[in-house]
């Protein structure tokens, strides 16, 4: 039995159909052909647009990521806001939460009657039956006593100008006075006191 095979293939010819001469691609350096000007390399966009294809679900996937980022954006900003506010809100419970701590420890304190006579012993100045007290008065020395002042006096001190006179004065003066005003580029020439009028 003999095996079944393919019928040869036609060999292609030298030349092609549209009678042009195939080129023939260049094998070393100085067989490249020579640069085009910038003129001859533009590009046709037209040529380039058309051979883009661009599918439906390109289209549609482009359009989830435009639409995502439009979602998105804003619900990022509020997400930030959120943590800062919580940021916020934690600290101040922290502080809250140490405050209240304090207030434990001294309400502790409080609960100890040795504290509560300590406290009444320097504040109250209590003391127990049979107990006595030396308070003592002036211990300092006379240059670390604190010094009151005196008053600057004491009559009640009456000026002799009338007011509303020494306003109206000032007013007229202010109003009176000549303002110096800078001059931009070279002053103008004023004639000399001796010099005589023209």
């Amino acid at each position: 039995m003999e095996r079944p095979t393919l019928p040869p293939r036609p060999v292609a010819s030298a030349a092609p159909k549209s009678g042009k001469t195939p080129k023939r691609a260049p094998t070393a350096r100085h067989d490249r052909p020579p640069r085009s000007s910038v003129a001859e390399r533009r590009v046709d966009v037209r040529d380039w647009l058309g051979r883009v294809r661009v599918s439906g679900f390109v289209v549609i996937m482009l359009g989830l990521v435009v639409l995502g980022t439009f979602v998105l954006v804003p619900t990022v900003g509020t997400y930030m806001d959120q943590r800062q506010q919580i940021q916020a809100l934690e600290s101040a419970v922290e502080i809250s939460q140490s405050d209240v701590e304090d207030l434990q420890m001294q309400r502790d304190r409080w609960s100890d009657p040795a504290y509560i006579r300590t406290q009444a012993r320097e504040r109250l100045g209590y003391t127990f039956p049979g107990e006595v007290v030396y308070l003592i008065d002036n211990d300092l020395p006379a240059s670390a006593t604190p010094q009151e002042q005196q008053d600057v006096s004491g009559d009640v001190g009456q000026t002799r100008t009338d007011w509303m006179a020494q306003l109206v004065r000032s007013v007229t003066a202010s109003g009176a006075a000549q303002v110096a005003v800078p001059t931009i580029g070279v002053p103008d020439p004023t004639p000399a006191p001796d010099a005589p009028a023209p």
